[in-house]
């Protein structure tokens, strides 16, 4: 019923050096749920474009880690360079996203829901999961 329909989604980011954690919204932009997570390697770029056309990226909110203190992350100088070049090379909107505790959030959770320790220790899970909330934060 709703295949004619151009849907769009939202992209969640969790940019980190060593891996990238994806989360989308639904078509109708009501929820958020882990995607993936990509290393953060010379195939991002490409493994990225594929997933904007593929599920009709529009927006992305990207995690902006503010300290407690209100002082930048180490990490804030590579995500705004991160984020150029995302702007250059896809054209949508990009909404930092201050996502101080989701990690340890989504860690929380992995602890609580997944049984096996092999998951709960898994990093990339983390990440996704830590794009998602902060996903559903922005929607809600």
């Amino acid at each position: 019923m709703m295949e004619g329909l151009n849907l769009k989604r939202i992209l969640a980011i969790d940019y980190g050096t060593k891996r990238v954690g994806l989360a989308l919204t639904d078509p109708l932009l009501t929820f958020a749920y882990p995607f993936k997570t990509l290393l953060n390697d010379k195939t991002l770029w490409k493994q990225l474009k594929l997933i904007m056309d593929e599920k009709g990226i529009h927006k992305i909110i990207l995690g902006y880690p503010i300290r407690e203190d209100g002082k930048e992350s180490i990490l804030i100088p590579k995500i705004n360079k991160f984020k150029e070049k995302l702007e250059k090379l896809f054209k949508v909107d990009i909404i930092l996203w201050d996502e101080i505790y989701t990690s340890r959030i989504a860690e929380k959770r992995i602890l609580e829901t997944r049984t096996k320790k092999k998951d709960r220790r898994d990093k990339k899970l983390i990440d996704s999961n830590a794009a998602a909330i902060m996903l559903q934060e922005y929607l809600d």
